[in-house]
């Protein structure tokens, strides 16, 4: 029996994002004698911190008012907004969506913004620990939450303690707040133990890249906010992509792909490749340089989708919540919105009861029921899903029925899908494969900790699932972390590169065995992202 420490605290925050954060300010504006801790897994607070991202800026007006006056490095009040179809040689410029209209809004670095806000919870009292991922939840007698144990440190590869083994000490709280963002392992099993997603639609995911670069001067159009549609995706599968121009010639590239994609040879990340490879994005990338990347997933299927977001003891904020509002592509002010209502409930209640019932019938809640059609309408291809959006934001979303999403368990197999031909071109820009991309996320992990992406029966690998979907798993993953390789005998087996790892969840979403589970590797593991 392992002796673990045990520290004790009124609230516990799970998750050192703008939801988390956001918690834990305003519990400590509004109650500052209440004991609050925020643990963080990343080696840093912001270090794993990704999004476009585009904020609406009200939420935080709210909660730190002068927060203009001290804002991020990178902060660039929204200028003008272009929204485009692509085919692959042309575009034709459309009419900009009324959800992504950004006047007032700015284009933040989420990974800078995030220290700040911890550097303010700091000065309230709050005890912010970075480089601690919480490993599993603690529960009261009575079966409530009740805290979550720390991950060990010092563990050898077999899973038996190394010389400099220390245990992971148990945080205990009478309330524990989970802003673990998407696809959070505690997360995950909270909703699974307390049936919280028992009423709701299954939970639809994407997968988001993001690319720093560096271009050639008088490229960058500061506050200039590109997205589009179309190439280089076909029409039945569902994503596009965002172009941010920051100051001193920087823009920030992405591209984001439906998780619920049904063909099997499908891969998000040379989609992502393909379209800067368009005309109009070579043009603006070539003699650029990439300066920093990195990949995560997206919980984007809003109001239908939400699980219950209290349980005893816990509840559920932000991007761990489903809170996003995807047809904005925009959850920073969602993510704090939610975390300062829970502090509220908290501060006026003493606990967690009542809290899904208030968000849903607050301002945030109530952006994501007028756009829960949104999002579903795209089940039937590009075209199908811009003239039901047009329809939903005419109507206001007061139509009478509540789509259902499709799931990510859709994927096709091979026999019975035959793949589109997408136009994709050879590429030349940067980074060449995905092990670039991942020297760009700065991921590291100790080589000999376990692995930490747990498959339960590798035997399907080479078996069953070679056969019938010929591996997804070495597609959907943006960071090489799965391979095929020759086992010495003539056969292939499964090869798992855990040091690859840049903490996206694609695996534990898209695997079509759902053989894959992802756990919290040790603390302070995984992407250092750098200004994104």
């Amino acid at each position: 029996m392992i002796e673990r420490d045990v520290m004790d605290y009124d609230v516990l925050v799970v998750g050192g994002g703008p939801a988390g954060l956001a918690t834990a300010i305003r519990l400590k504006q509004l109650k500052p004698a209440l004991n609050v801790c925020l643990l963080e897994k990343g080696a840093a607070i912001g270090a794993h911190a990704l999004s476009g991202a585009v904020m609406e800026p009200g939420p935080l007006d709210t909660l730190l008012p002068g927060w203009r006056d001290n804002a991020p490095s990178v902060c660039v009040p929204a200028v003008r907004d272009e929204f485009r179809l692509l085919t692959q040689k042309g575009q034709l410029k459309l009419p900009v969506p009324p959800q992504q209209h950004n006047d007032g809004n700015f284009i933040v670095s989420l990974g800078l913004l995030t220290p700040q806000l911890a550097a303010v919870a700091e000065s309230l009292g709050v005890d912010v620990f970075a480089g601690f991922a919480g490993a599993a939840l603690l529960y009261s007698d009575a079966g409530a939450v009740a805290g979550v144990q720390i991950g060990d440190m010092g563990l050898e590869k077999d899973g038996t303690p190394g010389a400099d083994f220390a245990p992971g000490p148990e945080i205990r709280a009478g309330i524990t707040i989970l802003a673990e963002g998407c696809r959070g392992s505690l997360t995950k099993t909270a909703i699974a133990k307390f049936s919280l997603d028992a009423d709701c639609s299954a939970q639809t995911y994407a997968l988001g890249f993001k690319e720093l670069w560096q271009l050639p001067k008088g490229r960058a159009e500061p506050g200039l906010i590109q997205h589009s549609v179309g190439w280089p995706l076909d029409g039945g599968t569902y994503g596009g992509s965002f172009v941010y121009h920051l100051g001193d010639d920087r823009v920030y590239v992405g591209f984001v792909s439906g998780l619920d994609y049904q063909d099997p040879r499908f891969s998000p990340f040379e989609a992502f490749q393909q379209f800067k490879h368009h005309p109009s994005m070579r043009a603006l990338l070539e003699g650029g340089e990439i300066i920093a990347a990195g990949a995560r997933s997206i919980a984007a299927g809003g109001w239908q989708s939400m699980p219950r977001l209290d349980m005893p003891g816990a509840l559920l904020v932000g991007d761990a919540a489903g809170t996003l509002n995807f047809p904005k592509i925009k959850g920073i002010h969602q993510a704090i919105r939610s975390g300062m209502l829970a502090a509220e409930h908290i501060a006026e209640t003493g606990g967690t009861a009542g809290f899904d019932v208030r968000w849903r019938a607050s301002p945030g809640g109530q952006e994501l029921r007028k756009v829960r059609n949104i999002k579903p309408g795209f089940k039937g291809g590009l075209w199908a899903g811009m003239a039901n959006g047009l329809f939903e934001t005419l109507t206001s979303g007061r139509a009478p029925w509540t789509l259902a999403n499709r799931s990510n368990t859709e994927l096709r197999k091979l026999d019975d899908y035959t793949s589109p031909d997408r136009g994709w071109v050879t590429r030349e820009l940067p980074p060449r494969d995905r092990l670039a991309s991942v020297f760009f996320a700065s991921t590291t992990h100790e080589e000999r900790q376990p692995a930490h992406l747990k498959v339960a029966d590798t035997s399907i690998c080479a078996t069953r699932c070679a056969t019938e979907y010929g591996n997804p798993c070495t597609r959907f993953c943006p960071a090489n972390v799965y391979e095929m390789v020759d086992d010495g005998a003539g056969a292939k087996r499964l090869q798992i590169n855990a040091a690859n790892c840049v903490h996206c969840k694609a695996c534990d979403i898209k695997d079509p065995y759902a053989q894959i589970t992802w756990t919290t590797p040790e603390g302070g593991s995984g992407p250092n992202y750098a200004g994104l």
